[in-house]
């Protein structure tokens, strides 16, 4: 089955992370350009730029916590290919700390906020903005489990991304609809929205060599296991491809192995008399 993703050019921010990076090596298998945006990992940015080739993708840093680094992102993509097909909102910060809400300061709340969500705002507006110009483009925003079951100790976290895969993925796929509109030779502008779960990546990979999370974890999966970076790629790839998902917008797709939601309690702090 064939993608017709040879020769687009496709922006993934954060693509030297775990995730990010397994996206852009997907869509240059497919014979996509890919715009590799990294914020601190040049090192990362760079092999990567590297091992895909120096005429397939290019390197690109921006805080997107900046609305002139943002521009500026766009516009050097622009500049280098001409256009930009799919926007992948990959990047979002994450404190890796359990932190209640009853303790969080105003700090974190409004840090992880820019963070994940304005960040995503000011990427997802750039690209509109050149889709009207355009009249072609689809994004796919990748947010998390967190933002579909919640995740305790993480509000902020859980919010912004709960925006993303609510919110912000219904609105714009009606918006960039009207941006990009359906011809006969062409299926119309689209959003959609990736949630991985528990994924095995160098951020996790911390609490992940504790097997007691990892059973945890899989505990509420009807598939067990810990998800690859892979399986997020090949989801987005699928969604990027007007070829493939050409009738598919405003979805939320979760990739977490049948995930039904968090244990709440272990088996020992039930107390069944009064259950």
């Amino acid at each position: 089955m064939k993608s017709d993703l040879e020769g687009k050019v496709v922006v993934v921010t954060g693509a030297s992370g775990g995730i990010g990076s397994a996206i852009a090596r997907r869509f240059a298998e497919e014979g996509a350009r890919v715009v590799l945006h990294y914020h601190q990992n040049r090192a990362g940015a760079d092999a990567l730029q590297q091992e895909l080739g120096v005429a397939q993708a290019i390197v690109i840093r921006a805080d997107l916590t900046k609305e002139s680094d943002v521009i500026k992102l766009f516009a050097q993509a622009v500049k280098k290919f001409d256009r930009i097909d799919t926007l992948v909102a990959n990047a979002g910060a994450w404190e890796p700390r359990d932190v209640p809400l009853q303790d969080m300061t105003l700090r974190q709340w409004n840090s992880t906020q820019l963070g994940v969500l304005t960040s995503t705002f000011l990427c997802l507006r750039e690209f509109f903005r050149l889709v009207a110009k355009q009249r072609r483009g689809n994004a796919v925003l990748i947010s998390s489990t967190a933002g579909i079951f919640g995740e305790a100790g993480h509000a902020d976290y859980a919010a912004a991304k709960s925006a993303m895969a609510f919110g912000l993925t219904r609105s714009l796929k009606n918006e960039i609809a009207r941006l990009a509109p359906h011809m006969s030779t062409y299926c119309g502008g689209r959003v959609n929205c990736v949630c991985p779960g528990w994924t095995v990546v160098p951020r996790t990979a911390g609490k992940l060599r504790d097997k007691r999370n990892v059973k945890r974890v899989v505990a509420t999966m009807a598939l067990p296991q810990i998800a690859r970076a892979d399986d997020m790629a090949h989801a987005v790839v699928f969604l990027s491809s007007d070829t493939l998902a050409r009738h598919l917008t405003g979805q939320t797709m979760v990739i977490a192995g049948g995930m039904e939601g968090r244990l709440l309690w272990e088996p020992a702090e039930v107390d069944t008399a009064i259950v």
